[in-house]
């Protein structure tokens, strides 16, 4: 994932800050308690597209 394009990424929910994580392809919204895919390379920031965060995630990360 390019730094420059993940810094002007913003989760779409809350307007806060996205952290990549490399293992799942994803971008973590922990304000909104989501994680939104990366298909071929391209942040899928769609609410209905994501998946909820459990605790113990929000907790590991």
């Amino acid at each position: 994932m390019d730094t420059k394009l993940l810094e002007l990424l913003v989760c779409p929910v809350t307007k806060g800050p996205l952290d990549y994580k490399r293992e799942t392809q994803e971008l973590i919204s922990r304000s909104a308690r989501l994680a939104y895919p990366i298909r071929d390379g391209i942040p899928v920031l769609l609410e209905n597209e994501a998946r909820t965060l459990t605790d113990q995630e929000l907790e590991a990360s």
